[in-house]
């Protein structure tokens, strides 16, 4: 049943968005816990998958760490395709953060996305999905590693919100804040 609303739902994006390449949700569908970034890279688009590049390595250290396995969760995006920018040292394209036309795009699909699921955490990872479930003014830094609540589609769900693992390669500073996040957390998520 789970499956097949979810299939339904991305068939539904992918017709809305039929210019784009783009990167559903991963993992089990019957998990108690999902995790939500805020859009795919350039792997993860080569690989169809969320979390696969960089950031991946990183988050599986993560799992390492609440003693978890990736086929346990579900991973998902706000934004469901890569929004890049050209830099302007290389000339290359190069990952963006999404814009808020972006994130109000996908937000219904992700609501229902979360419908569908229906876990008992959900794990925020980094500003667009904290600001996309909850609140536009929140922000990570002063929210991570608490236990907040969402209502999502009249349903209320607990959150725990961590920094992008990304964030974490880029400032190393986040390492020792991130494994103390991850500490409590392992306290918290559902067996």
């Amino acid at each position: 049943m789970k499956q097949k609303r979810l299939e339904n739902l991305n068939r539904r994006i992918k017709q809305q968005f039929a210019d784009k390449e783009l990167v559903f949700g991963d993992g089990s569908v019957n998990s108690l816990i999902m995790l939500i970034g805020e859009a795919p890279g350039a792997n993860e688009v080569k690989q169809r998958k969320p979390f696969v590049g960089q950031a991946g390595e990183q988050l599986k250290e993560f799992l390492n760490i609440l003693e978890l396995e990736r086929k346990d969760l579900y991973i998902t995006n706000v934004v469901k395709f890569r929004p890049t920018r050209i830099s302007k040292k290389t000339g290359k394209l190069i990952n963006r953060a999404p814009n808020k036309m972006e994130i109000n795009d996908f937000k219904e699909y992700l609501f229902e996305e979360i419908d569908i699921i229906n876990p008992q955490i959900i794990i925020p990872l980094g500003n667009v999905p904290l600001k996309a479930l909850i609140n536009n003014e929140l922000q990570i830094s002063k929210e991570h590693g608490k236990i907040l609540r969402a209502n999502v589609n009249g349903n209320v769900y607990k959150i725990y919100p961590l920094y992008h693992p990304a964030a974490v390669i880029y400032r190393r500073g986040l390492k020792k804040i991130y494994i103390e996040d991850l500490m409590k957390l392992k306290d918290v998520i559902p067996r």
